[in-house]
């Protein structure tokens, strides 16, 4: 009751936006990258960086956490959350560093189908973290948003599958390690994408 009636601290919707916004200018740079309208080094560099600053971002908001009282929706949602979108990010940065590494000339078919998975993943999650600051007036939005999350991820699951089939059909036992390693980061970072909504979905139950 009295912790009802005290002012609770809303800047975690900030944070949260502000790290979807960063996720998405990563994804953006995938897609060019998938595309073939960036150069590998640079597109990495970009990605490194942008990463870089969301990892600020999820200090700044944890950081936040342990000093803040009154929570505007359960504490372990929003270190949750916050994670798991650094974690999004994280697994991105990894498959297009190891590609870098690797140097990696040819685009396989698979990258921009993931790609494209991953980017409309990000942007439903954008629009469900920004409906998170007015969830009775946002939750059946929010809602079809993770649902449509859940399904894209099924979808990257399939894509991932018949990469790694036609990757084994090969016979450069160089290329296929390279490229297994990428791919399998690549299905973290959209397994990742469907654990983001499980954790909104969350915060619409406990909030409904």
């Amino acid at each position: 009751m009295f912790k009802s009636i005290l002012p609770k601290e809303y800047e975690f919707f900030t944070y949260f936006e502000k790290h979807i916004a960063l996720t998405k200018q990563v994804s953006e740079q995938l897609l060019l990258l998938a595309n073939e309208k960036i150069k590998l080094p640079e597109c990495s560099k970009i990605i490194h960086s942008i990463e870089n600053q969301a990892d600020d971002i999820t200090h700044q908001c944890t950081e936040k956490l342990h000093l803040t009282f009154i929570t505007p929706i359960e504490r372990t949602d929003i270190f949750l959350l916050i994670k798991r979108l650094d974690d999004l990010t994280d697994f991105i940065d990894s498959a297009v560093l190891r590609m870098n590494l690797y140097e990696i000339e040819d685009m396989r078919s698979e990258t921009l189908e993931i790609a494209e998975v991953l980017s409309k993943s990000i942007n439903l999650l954008e629009s469900a973290i920004i409906g998170l600051r007015d969830i009775k007036h946002n939750q059946e939005k929010i809602k079809k948003h993770c649902e449509e999350v859940r399904e894209l991820e099924n979808e990257g699951d399939r894509i991932f599958q018949r990469a790694i089939t036609r990757l084994f059909k090969e016979k450069d036992a160089i290329n296929i390690i390279k490229w297994k390693e990428i791919f399998e980061r690549f299905e973290k970072a959209v397994d990742r994408c469907e654990s983001i909504a499980n954790v909104i979905e969350s915060v619409l139950i406990d909030n409904a």
